[in-house]
């Protein structure tokens, strides 16, 4: 065994694993040390200064303890030795991957497993060496020096599985749950922590109480508790709802021992055998993660993909069986938890029979490694995220250096003062250090991170109220950064109604004949058969192209697998074998039997099924491709006869050997609507500076001409394609009139006047020629590309530097979705009907604090019973009882939105594993919605830390001076500052978006010209403003009134330093308010203008000294006539400069889009080198 003190593990939960062994306690948090100068304290004395001492040890002390809270680093380095042996290691440091939570420290299990279970031996133990992180846990490999996920026979052959009867010992039985555990882990994962004060603020609480300032002391920890009390009720909720929708348990039927056996699915282990199928009772779920052995499900996936269509299920019998089972590609044999089985069909021809007639399969994962455990996480772990100050900027590297930077200023103007404190002997040394100790911890306020989290919450709650729910809170200032939005077509930017138009390539003059009486029978028994329709409650569920087939040429299709037409004779078609639609094969095929013959139908993509023809029509490319143009989805039929066979024979036929040897059927011709509101949401974020980008599953003419209907395309467009002698690539315009050379060089230069679309092929052209980085970046169309390029293109787009929102509607896009900055999933569960779409979308609009779209499709309900039946007295109709449903979900939904403004509750039935955003519409409006939030929380975060700065300079220089005068605020007047200060601040975290996007873009970092200009600009107007009146202050009074150290007592420097200080804290809130292009105008966000107006009136009322009495409370002396016109007149000046300061700086540097160009510049010529 090597010694290595650190792991690199490399994957999405854990980046790095660091070796610790906990030191004795007498070292921990420099017990002994401290215990050893505590011991010289007392000794030596110290004579005047012993106070000061004693004092600075226990600060010191206790802000060491309280750093390894803070950080764990700095946890690590004082009460943790680094080990290089694993041996000696009792636990590790985990550093998780950026954005993906902070680092914790961990204990390091060791435990003892027998490799023979016949001799008990000490010879025969070994030690696994584990830790668990998360849920999930992760053990050591001696062979390969690092750790890794435990792991799960997911990639088994399916000859393996096929072999399994479950576990076959009570042995095997036992070592399993010791391995795997229970499947129960529901429970015992929602053991959070609520407590989101900071320690930092406790400390700063307990520095004013030193210092005499009872009535701050406890209004800022009443303020505290207060906003922390609300946190904590909302994740408490949180964990409620958790708890509340977990995996229900459930009695299992389970093959163990060579019995079947009822079984609690918290027994569940993987590798067990069960029967599976629909339950009587509708709300019970998948237990786990299963893989079907025999028989087939229908099952509702819409909780994890997003995809509203039930999918169908098949067993793994007829694959290959030395082919090892791949979890992303043979989706459609894995039963995943948290689904519901909508029906399920026994094969009874499996030798091992389910007593209760369900489907066979094995186990493959369970607990929190499924499926819905694996949301589970998302959720649980996301909400921690939200509460860390530096990841709700998405920039934790920025924000921790703007601190460090104010603290260097906090930190000199603290020795200043210290200096000058010592320069006089008749000085307090412990006043003096506890006055440089309050200029330090006041740069940054004690509430800021909840205030900043509240941000967050604040579009967390906006979004919930649109029906759009976020996992992953961090993501929404990213939102506000996006400069290029990809959309997937099908399904999301186009309808998923199909209308089928008919049958082309039959004749030669590439015509297309709908009347379904001159079609020939052949090509409609394949349109009425190869399909993946089946029935769910004697109805029709399925592809929404394949039932407009079906409709198309009125033809009929039984839930005993037969197809027969509705009118006329016609011979019935039976489904014998299925070989599903799969992504990476762009093909479905079905094997028939019409009367005694056997057949074998094929539907594919066009240019798929012209490679598996015998004889290829010689107008085939013209004609698909002609219709393809016309933004029409085309789908090439095929067929073949096969020999005489038994039934279990055409089942056992291999694809290949099907999905061969064809005979062309003609083209089937569909149109695909475009949604109503996709052109005006996407030529909106156009208008707004986005970039966008098409990815598609379909053929690239049909993809170019829809993105030119969506103004995606709005030049001359070219599609890249192999030449006509088969060698090399070229451009090629939709109508073939123009052609240009491929050049991987000239693909920028391009890409300025043309819309440039390439397909899947060329992507993996480009990946052999390494050329991905010089292509995929201008392209504005990728067509028929599979769910892996998906991911790709997304991993192409972060590289050079652009930050990216995808949207889709289904499976096939969950990879790009995971993998984009900002991925929206839809989740099509809630539309409203086509009677009432203009209802509907009136009133999104004017019902602005109602829960709109639920309101909407109840509306919707409510209108179409109204129409169909009034009759008193009678029985609730499926649709009333529906709509009832959505009308106690739409009050739940009120009920839980309160005026408190917490971060919405997520449940499992909103969010979907597929992305981080998910939006129950059927349309792409949410992603306006969600670039709104994400500039809106940008914003006012961006402008949080920006008055911060400028405050905490201000009042560092303002304590200093008061500090060096031996002039101190009053208990009261700090009061009254930080409730001003509080309301701004909370005010200022509600602010409300706008409704419309700007063509203006936000500034994306905290470090940028912008951003520092104004700093510093406004700050030297500050100084020059408070130094003037300090001076014109000290005029009026003679020096040896001031007593330093003294208990506070009212003077003029005093009450000017307070009225300056205030004035400051207010300007800096109206001048940096960021109102319009993003957020709502101060006059429109009426809780801040409340509290401006209320600070100014303030103001006005103690500078005038109108009210005597209030003056007096607050121990403010009048100010001389001179002075007060002065101090007038000089705010007003100070503030008119910060504000034309500020507003010529917006006007010189507004936001830009990334210069995402010189990036892939740079990193090409890196790659070169």
């Amino acid at each position: 065994m090597s010694l290595r003190f650190q792991f690199h593990v490399g994957g999405k939960v854990v980046e790095r694993v660091d070796l610790l062994k906990k030191k004795h306690w007498t070292w921990r948090f420099g017990m002994l040390p401290f215990l050893i100068l505590y011991v010289s304290w007392l000794l030596l004395g110290f004579g005047d200064a012993a106070v000061i001492v004693f004092a600075a040890l226990a600060a010191f002390q206790l802000l060491l303890i309280l750093f390894t809270v803070w950080s764990v680093d700095f946890n690590c380095f004082l009460n943790y030795t680094k080990v290089n042996d694993i041996r000696l290691a009792n636990h590790c440091k985990i550093t998780p991957p950026k954005f993906c939570g902070t680092k914790e420290v961990v204990p390091l299990q060791f435990r003892k497993q027998v490799t023979d279970a016949s001799t008990q031996s000490e010879e025969n133990e070994v030690a696994e060496i584990y830790f668990d992180f998360r849920k999930q846990r992760f053990i050591y490999c001696k062979e390969k020096e690092t750790f890794y996920k435990l792991p799960y026979p997911t990639k088994e052959t399916f000859r393996y599985y096929l072999k399994c009867t479950g576990h076959g010992s009570e042995a095997k039985i036992v070592s399993a749950t010791e391995k795997w555990g229970r499947n129960d882990q529901w429970n015992s994962a929602l053991d959070m922590n609520t407590s989101v004060v900071s320690d930092e603020a406790v400390f700063c609480v307990g520095l004013w109480c030193l210092d005499g300032y009872w009535i701050t002391s406890l209004f800022s920890l009443f303020t505290l508790l207060m906003i922390e009390s609300n946190m904590a009720k909302s994740r408490l909720k949180t964990l409620t709802e958790l708890r509340r929708v977990r995996v229900d348990n459930q009695t299992v039927m389970v093959h163990r021992c060579g019995k079947w056996v009822k079984l609690s699915s918290t027994d569940l282990l993987p590798g067990d055998t069960v029967s599976i199928g629909r339950s009587q009772d509708e709300d019970k779920s998948v237990p786990a993660d299963m893989l079907l052995l025999a028989g087939s499900a229908i099952v509702n996936e819409a909780i994890l993909t997003g995809e509203s269509t039930p999918q169908w299920k098949a067993s793994v019998m007829g694959r290959v069986a030395e082919e090892k089972l791949s979890a992303k590609r043979d989706k459609n044999h894995i039963l995943f938890g948290g689904t519901k089985i909508l029906q399920h069909t026994p094969d009874k021809a499996f030798p091992l029979k389910t007593p209760d007639g369900g489907c066979l399969a094995i186990v493959i994962r369970t607990g929190f490694q499924t499926s819905q455990g694996k949301l589970m996480r998302t959720i649980l772990f996301s909400t921690e995220i939200v509460n860390d100050s530096q990841l709700v900027t998405a920039n934790s590297w920025e924000s921790g250096l703007f601190i460090l930077f104010l603290v260097v200023f906090a930190v000199i103007a603290a020795g200043y003062v210290y200096k000058k404190g010592l320069e006089d002997p008749t000085r307090s040394q412990y006043k003096l250090f506890l006055n440089c100790t309050l200029i330090i911890t006041n740069v940054i306020p004690a509430e800021l991170p909840m205030e900043l989290s509240m941000a967050v919450n604040t579009s967390l709650f906006a979004l919930a109220r649109r029906g759009i729910f976020c996992t992953e809170p961090f993501r929404i200032p990213f939102a506000g950064k996006v400069d290029i939005c990809c959309f997937d077509k099908t399904g999301t930017l186009t309808s998923d109604d199909m209308e089928f138009r008919g049958i082309a390539g039959l004749t030669v003059g590439m015509e297309l004949e709908p009347n379904t009486t001159k079609m020939p029978a052949r090509t409609m028994e394949i349109l009425a058969s190869c399909h993946s329709l089946v029935f769910v409650d004697n109805k029709l569920v399925g592809d929404p192209l394949e039932k407009a087939a079906l409709e198309g040429i009125n033809w009929s299709y039984k839930s005993d697998e037969k197809a027969m037409p509705i009118k006329g004779s016609g011979d019935f078609v039976q489904i014998v074998h299925r070989h599903h639609f799969a992504s990476y094969l762009k093909r479905m095929a079905v094997v028939v039997r019409v009367q005694e013959d056997f057949f074998a139908f094929v539907k594919g993509a066009p240019e798929t099924i012209q490679e598996r023809l015998v004889d290829l029509p010689l107008s085939y490319v013209e004609t698909y491709k002609a219709y393809t143009r016309q933004g029409s989805r085309v789908l090439a039929l095929a067929y073949k006869t096969l020999p005489e066979m038994t039934i279990s024979e055409a089942r056992s036929l291999d694809r290949e050997e099907v999905e061969s040897g064809l005979t062309f059927a003609g083209f089937a011709v569909y149109n695909c609507p475009i949604r109503s509101d996709s052109a005006s949401t996407l030529l909106q974020l156009k208008n707004s500076s986005h970039d966008l980008t098409m990815i598609t599953g379909d053929q690239a003419l049909t993809a170019c001409h829809v993105a030119s209907q969506v103004h995606i395309m709005s030049r001359p467009a070219l599609i890249l394609g192999k030449g006509n002698s088969g060698e090399g690539y070229e451009w090629v315009s939709p109508d073939e009139s123009e052609k240009i050379g491929y050049s991987e060089k000239e693909v920028e230069t391009l890409s300025e006047t043309r819309d440039l679309c390439i397909g899947g092929d060329c992507i993996e052209m480009l990946q052999q020629t390494n050329a991905v980085l010089r292509v995929i970046p201008y392209v504005k169309v990728f067509a028929r590309v599979a769910p892996e390029q998906k991911e790709l293109i997304m991993t192409t787009f972060k590289s050079v530097g652009r930050i990216t929102l995808m949207c889709g509607d289904g499976t096939n896009d969950m990879g790009a979705l995971k993998q984009a900055h900002v991925g929206v999933a839809l989740l099509n569960s809630i539309t409203p009907s086509e009677k009432s779409k203009d209802e509907y979308s009136k009133s999104i609009k004017m019902k602005k604090n109602k829960n709109l779209y639920i309101e909407a499709a109840a509306q919707a309900i409510i209108d179409y019973e109204e129409g169909n039946s009034s009759k008193p007295n009678r029985r609730l109709t499926a649709t009333e009882k529906k709509k009832e449903k959505l009308k106690n979900l739409m009050d739940e939904q009120n009920k839980e939105g309160g005026a408190d403004g917490r971060a919405p509750v997520i449940k499992l039935g909103d969010a979907s594993m597929a992305s981080p955003f998910t939006a129950k519409h059927a349309s792409v409006c949410p992603t306006t919605d969600i670039i709104q939030q994400g500039r809106s929380t940008l914003v006012t975060t961006l402008q949080m830390f920006k008055i911060l700065g400028l405050n905490c300079l201000a009042m560092a220089y303002v304590l200093s001076v008061m500090y060096i005068d031996g002039v101190k605020l009053g208990d009261v007047q700090a009061t009254i500052s930080g409730v001003f200060t509080s309301a701004l601040f909370l005010s200022l975290s509600n602010t409300r978006p706008l409704q419309t996007l700007s063509t203006e873009r936000p500034h994306p970092n905290i470090f940028c010209l912008y951003i520092f200009l104004s700093i510093i600009g406004q700050f030297v107007l500050h100084i020059i403003f408070i130094i003037s009146l300090v001076k014109e202050a000290k005029k009026y009074m003679p020096e040896e009134c001031i007593e330093p150290d003294s208990d506070f007592h009212p003077n003029l420097v005093n009450t000017v330093s307070y009225m300056v200080g205030l004035m400051l804290q207010v300007a800096t809130f109206a001048v940096n308010y960021m109102g319009h292009p993003f957020n709502q105008s101060v006059s429109e966000n009426k809780p801040f203008l409340y509290a401006l107006l209320s600070a100014v009136g303030f103001l006005t009322l103690i500078t005038s000294n109108l009210l005597r009495d209030l003056n007096d409370w607050l121990e403010l002396i009048p100010l001389p006539m001179g002075l007060r016109d002065k101090l007038l007149i000089g705010a007003f000046l100070m503030f008119l400069c910060c504000y034309s300061w500020e507003r010529f700086l917006r006007w010189v540097f507004p936001g830009q889009i990334t210069a995402w160009r010189k990036q892939a510049a740079v990193i090409l010529e890196k790659k070169q080198v």
